[in-house]
């Protein structure tokens, strides 16, 4: 019995031995890699999103009128004729990844010159499908093969690779004919079409290796692959340090992660943008490799985000890096303090978006004009000497920078309620208020209508006629904001009033939201701060102390978009019109966007309530870099 059952082993070890586990995404790419997006393991993740609330949701039978009707229109508008175009059944591939999805560009020896470019790669491990993808890539070159399409068979390492040479005029006409209706399509059909221009044609080379395929843009670039995939000595990716410092911080255990190596890109850039202005010397323009280099590009060594889920929630992160010893520009601007960002207790439980940002506002503007002054010394000037007028036709002691600029402080503050009415117009402008921390708020706001009343900045800032009155014993001002429009197509102007009160200057266009801030203090209602669950997410996002803090109540949000889009659909229809996909949306018989997304097929929102619950996210700067975070509970109807 024993020596019966080694024997099956030793069968089994046999039937793997030509398939050696694929090396991780990190192992398989080489160092040269200038970005890459990655699922390291979709059997995995593909478990994690059918168990998240959003794929729960999608599957909800209530929802399945609504759903098929869209799917069933993408499919037959987009998808097939593009899979009819390129031989290509994508199921036969999405369905066949068991291991890694990735896809990379390497710099493949480009110095932004027209040769060589960047080369991409897109891999996929299809584990023990290994056979039902040799089969679907020998169909695949029949296909090919038997509609006339011109294919070349070379080896890259002893492993078969087939290059068909496509042309993007020829995608791009799909996508047109996709896009447009049947009457468009009858004209453009007598139309000649237009001469290929060289170096439109673009060469894809596709293989398996083992149990991987390979799809790529350039043979040099699959080699190293395949080089990496049998332990060859060629550097990989793992080793690089600036990938390696994001690895170990925010992708080991990712579900999906992507990275970018920016060093190398602004390097190019630099260098074509300074090329770029030794040629227009005595150009007034800006000198392109200065705004590379005053915006804090030249700073950003990477980009990088992660992506996991698990019971308690999904979870997401995006990081700049930024070292704090070469962040200026940009990067220096939005570089916040971490100070407390707590809801203030003056934010209503019934707030469904709430954002605090302990941004040093004084900073941020000395470090904006530092920056264009570095960009073009003509504009910076001219941006003081604008300033130092400003506001003097008003009071001729006013001071721009003492009154206004001075009296800014380190606290942004912004709340929005539900819209009152279920319409697109009102879904688009709720009520909200944004709140300035100030050391002298009175001082603030009466700087502001200074300004917004001069003859300088007034005209610019949509100033028609500023508004002044009492309440409270404040002062409320009102200006006339530039017109905006409407969701239906028309103008709206809106009214945006502000005072100060509590510390801050308090900015709305809604009256109601700001005098209900004024009056804050007498008020004993229910706090956001309180809100159940909320305290315990923001510790999954590092808590609610690290300069920037933001929550979303998503059911409200959701219910509130959904009735708006039930009740009011024929405006999204004109305004989608107006869109490259207008045409295509009239549909032959003028159903318009009905024919596409019937909103009257979505559920009443209890039905799909349990899918629904909030999120919250928080933002940080340390030396190595900015971070944002993000994360959402699972709801509790759906916990285990």
């Amino acid at each position: 019995m024993n020596k019966r059952f080694k024997i099956l082993a030793w069968l089994a070890s046999l039937s793997f031995m030509g398939h050696a586990a694929v090396p991780t995404p990190e192992k398989l790419l080489p160092a040269e890699t200038l970005g890459v997006f990655t699922v390291p393991d979709c059997a995995k993740a593909r478990a994690a999103y059918d168990a998240n609330a959003s794929s729960q949701l999608w599957r909800d039978p209530a929802l399945k009128p609504f759903k098929d009707k869209l799917v069933g229109k993408i499919n037959d508008a987009f998808i097939k004729p593009l899979e009819r175009d390129l031989g290509v059944k994508f199921d036969d591939y999405s369905r066949l990844a068991q291991g890694q999805l990735t896809f990379a560009v390497l710099q493949n020896g480009w110095q932004g010159k027209e040769g060589p470019l960047p080369a991409w790669l897109l891999l996929i491990d299809a584990k023990d499908k290994s056979s039902q993808l040799k089969t679907n890539l020998a169909d695949l070159r029949k296909k090919w093969i038997d509609s006339g399409r011109k294919l070349k068979t070379e080896k890259i390492r002893d492993v078969e690779f087939t290059t068909l040479t496509v042309s993007a005029g020829d995608v791009a006409t799909t996508l047109a004919k996709s896009l447009s209706d049947s009457k468009t399509d009858k004209q453009d059909s007598s139309k000649e079409k237009p001469e290929e221009k060289p170096g439109s044609k673009a060469s894809i080379t596709m293989g398996q290796s083992e149990s991987l395929l390979i799809v790529g843009s350039d043979p040099d670039a699959i080699e190293k692959i395949l080089a990496r995939q049998s332990g060859g000595a060629l550097q990989p990716l793992s080793e690089q340090t600036a990938f390696a410092a994001d690895y170990q911080a925010r992708f080991r255990n990712a579900l999906a992660y992507g990275w970018v190596h920016f060093k190398p890109i602004s390097d190019v850039l630099s260098r074509l943008a300074s090329d770029a202005g030794d040629k227009n010397k005595d150009s007034d323009s800006p000198d392109p490799s200065k705004i590379i280099s005053a915006a804090g590009l030249t700073g950003l060594k990477t980009i990088s985000f992660g992506l996991n889920a698990t019971s308690e929630g999904s979870f997401g992160e995006f990081h700049l890096g930024v070292p704090a010893a070469s962040r200026v520009g940009i990067f220096k601007i939005i570089s916040a303090e971490p100070k407390d960002a707590n809801p203030p207790p003056f934010v209503p439980a019934e707030a469904v978006k709430f954002q605090r940002w302990r941004l040093d506002i004084q900073k941020a503007w000395a470090n904006f004009e530092r920056m264009l002054t570095e960009i073009l010394p003509q504009a910076g000037g001219g941006f003081s000497l604008l300033f130092d007028n400003v506001g003097k036709d008003k009071d001729p002691n006013f001071d721009f920078k003492r009154e206004l600029v001075g009296n800014l402080g380190d606290d942004l503050i912004t709340f929005q309620k539900n819209p009152r009415t279920n319409n697109l117009a009102s879904l688009s402008s709720p009520p909200s208020l944004l709140l300035i921390g100030s050391p002298n708020a009175e001082k603030l706001a009466d700087a502001i209508h200074t300004v917004t009343s001069s003859t300088l900045l007034g005209p610019m800032l949509g100033q028609s006629g500023g508004k002044e009155r009492e309440f409270l014993g404040r002062k409320i001002y009102s200006v006339t904001l530039p017109g905006g429009l409407r969701p239906d197509g028309s103008m709206v102007q809106n009214m945006m009033s502000y005072a100060a009160g509590g510390g801050y200057l308090a900015m709305s266009t809604d009256d109601a939201m700001l005098e209900t801030f004024l009056r804050s203090g007498d008020t004993t209602g229910k706090a956001l701060r309180d809100a159940a669950g909320l305290a315990d997410a923001a510790q999954k996002i590092g808590g609610m102390s690290t300069g920037l803090f933001g929550y979303q109540n998503t059911s409200e949000t959701v219910r509130a978009t959904l009735e708006s889009l039930k009740n009011d659909s024929g405006t999204l229809g004109k305004v989608l019109a107006m869109t490259p996909f207008g045409a295509k949306l009239n549909g032959k018989d003028g159903k318009g966007l009905k024919d596409w997304v019937d909103f009257s097929l979505l559920p009443p929102f209890d039905q799909i309530a349990k899918y629904f619950y909030f999120a919250v996210y928080s933002g940080s700067v340390d030396t190595d870099g900015l971070s944002y975070k993000i994360f959402s509970p699972t709801p509790p109807k759906l916990s285990k």
